[in-house]
């Protein structure tokens, strides 16, 4: 391969199975069965990579195009993650090319019709705390393996429909039949409109009369939705003992520890005062 033949390509993968791939050079590419495309503007920084666990760093920078990559599609974040994959390869011969880089998009931001996407290496990861914490809350996510708590089981969700919106605060029709802050902590998942395939954490959860609801959401979407629009929302949890016997039924998959003291008798001083019990006993905590 020569300077003269030189060229790049990206493949980006979605979360829902969508592949794009991109091209430096100026003509279409295939290979991996992959057409890879160079109409779409993208371009990318030297791979910045380095030996042991440093995070390898870069960036890729495109033209916004509803044919490739939409203003729309990153304002809901389905680009959110996405494994990227990038090579450099002989244009004349794609079966001569070498995998330079391996990771997923991290940052993605948007300003004046383009977009620049932060690249992070699969090193990245190995510098994640890892491990397992002893708390007194349940550490499981509701429906996880974990849990095991069926989600479409009947009472754990339900549709409805959008009647207003303002920013965060959704009020909805048509969901009779559920307690005053059932949903509170579970999600609310647009399922029509142009903001269809979002999901929003709910932080409040109220019940109106007649089958009215009012629920704020922790962040606004990033398409905004419309009076009339379908949901669905999902009960949350609080993670405490007490709402997974009551709630769901799930005491026996409970991944909590309630039982731990808390802090104040950890660090409470002996009888004598002197922070050091000679008696060789402790004190359980009260339950």
């Amino acid at each position: 391969m020569t300077i003269t033949t030189y060229a790049r390509a990206w493949a980006i993968t979605r979360a829902d199975g969508l592949v794009l791939g991109f091209t430096d050079h100026d003509e279409p590419l295939t290979f991996e069965g992959i057409e890879f495309r160079p109409e779409a503007g993208m371009t990318a920084q030297a791979v910045v990579q380095g030996a042991g666990l440093s995070v390898d760093n870069s960036e890729v920078i495109g033209a916004l195009s509803s044919g490739a990559i939409a203003e729309r599609d990153i304002l809901a974040g389905r680009w959110d993650g996405a494994e990227l994959r990038q090579w450099e390869l002989d244009w004349r011969d794609p079966d001569a090319r070498r995998l330079v880089f391996r990771g997923h998009l991290g940052e993605v931001s948007r300003s004046g019709g383009a977009f620049r996407a932060e690249l992070r290496g699969l090193s990245e990861r190995l510098n994640q705390p890892n491990g397992k914490v002893y708390q007194r809350r349940c550490a499981a996510v509701l429906g996880d393996g974990d849990c095991g708590v069926d989600l479409d089981r009947p009472g754990l969700s339900a549709g409805a429909r959008i009647a207003a919106v303002a920013g965060a605060r959704v009020q909805l029709s048509g969901l009779a039949g559920h307690d005053d802050r059932w949903f509170e902590h579970g999600r609310l998942v647009f399922t029509g409109g142009a903001a269809e395939g979002l999901a929003c954490q709910i932080k409040n959860d109220r019940a109106r009369p007649g089958g009215a609801r009012e629920v704020d959401l922790w962040t606004e979407p990033g398409i905004a939705p419309a009076a009339g629009d379908p949901v669905r929302l999902y009960a949350g949890c609080d993670r405490s003992p007490a709402t997974c016997r009551a709630k769901f039924a799930n005491f026996l998959n409970f991944r909590g520890f309630p039982h731990l003291p808390d802090e104040d008798w950890l660090i409470a001083p002996d009888r004598n005062g002197t922070g050091d019990d000679q008696s060789g006993a402790h004190e359980c905590p009260a339950r």
